[in-house]
């Protein structure tokens, strides 16, 4: 195999993160014909495309985007040269980027990424939006992985996987001594108020499966789709809130808030969506072979 040519490694460099031949080569002073001559070579050399056109875009495939990972690297250990005499090198880092819903758990994003915080090797890239968007950036090569509370559809059309890493209980929740009576479920929610998960989310499916089968119309004082948001009204309301354990577990623990009792049937399932790729972030692989339920502690025990 011949050396790799970083001549041609940089013109790539310079192009993806262009996002643009044209802009690529002003800023390069080169003519667009022959910048894509030069990267035509790069990517016979590696035996990879590493751009594919859609419309107007140059989009990075897989093998681009690691090329890209490789490149920064190359070019940031070349401006780390400069530095080591003045006594500041800065170690090699691997990028582990990841898409979390916007409403999913801060407390659960940061129980899976914990193997990887404060590592010197890694550099972590965290992302929030909505499901559409996020599966978009991760079929475009730009994210490793999403974190989610439910499964993307396997079907002939797809090469996303959803690996199942946790399944939390789902709890009633209050402020201590809100709830002087002890608390019978479900019963009690025929007369205390309760703040709920949106009817997007499955831990309300399920929740108003077991109130009707239960014959219970709930008085709900507040409806939300956020946990973040569900937290601090579950802090502030006078009556129990609908919630995972994980959520609120700083509250739980604090004493801030009380759990009541384990919602029988009622669980949130914590998916990572992946790409098939063939060439998968080791990271990754490790982080998620790592991630498993953890064990499902009582009230008491916490």
């Amino acid at each position: 195999m011949t050396a790799l040519n970083y001549h041609h490694l940089r013109l790539f460099h310079r192009i993806a993160h262009e996002g643009s031949l044209t802009r690529a080569a002003e800023a390069l002073h080169l003519s667009q014909s022959a910048l894509s001559v030069q990267l035509q070579k790069l990517e016979q050399q590696l035996g990879h495309a590493l751009f594919e056109r859609r419309g107007k875009k140059l989009i990075l495939t897989e093998a681009g985007r690691i090329a890209l990972d490789y490149a920064d690297t190359v070019f940031e250990t070349g401006n780390e040269l400069m530095k080591v005499l003045q006594g500041r090198p800065r170690a090699a880092q691997h990028v582990l980027r990841v898409g979390a819903l916007t409403t999913l758990s801060r407390n659960f994003q940061l129980e899976f990424l914990r193997p990887v915080l404060g590592r010197p090797d890694v550099e972590l890239v965290v992302r929030s939006g909505t499901m559409r968007e996020l599966l978009a950036q991760l079929e475009m090569h730009s994210l490793d992985v999403v974190l989610a509370t439910t499964a993307v559809r396997r079907d002939a059309g797809t090469d996303l996987h959803s690996h199942l890493i946790a399944e939390q209980p789902v709890s009633l929740v209050g402020r201590p001594g809100s709830n002087p009576e002890p608390l019978r479920f479900p019963e009690i929610l025929r007369t205390v108020p309760v703040t709920l998960p949106s009817l997007d989310s499955e831990i309300r499916v399920a929740f108003d499966r077991v109130l009707s089968l239960a014959g219970i119309h709930p008085i709900i004082q507040a409806e939300v789709d956020d946990m973040a948001m569900l937290r601090l009204l579950a802090r502030e309301g006078e009556g129990v809130a609908v919630v995972p354990p994980i959520v609120v577990q700083d509250e739980l623990q604090a004493g801030v808030l009380v759990e009541h009792c384990r919602i029988p049937d009622v669980t949130e399932r914590f998916y990572a969506i992946v790409q098939t790729r063939r060439f998968p972030n080791p990271i990754l692989h490790d982080l998620i072979s790592a991630s498993v339920s953890p064990p499902r502690a009582s009230a008491a025990e916490r």
